[in-house]
């Protein structure tokens, strides 16, 4: 029996989270939380809301960056 989870690889328009170590991001995503949308969570950590200061922010979990994107 399957779970329709998969956990061989992303599925379509899938983020894998920790994958990346630094994520550009726009002011319609805030406020931000790590893992973001789209990210298989099965395998990463709890959901941390993200404080931005100067545009900035990091992931005390995981240590992803993120930057705001300069419009």
């Amino acid at each position: 029996m399957t779970s329709g989870i998969s956990q061989t690889g992303p599925e379509v328009g899938e983020v894998l989270p920790n994958k990346e170590n630094k994520y550009t991001v726009s002011k319609d995503e805030l406020p931000l939380h790590c893992p973001m949308n789209g990210m298989s969570l099965w395998n990463s950590h709890p959901r941390v809301y993200i404080k931005m200061k100067d545009g900035q922010g990091k992931c005390p979990y995981c240590g992803a960056e993120y930057q705001l994107k300069s419009e």
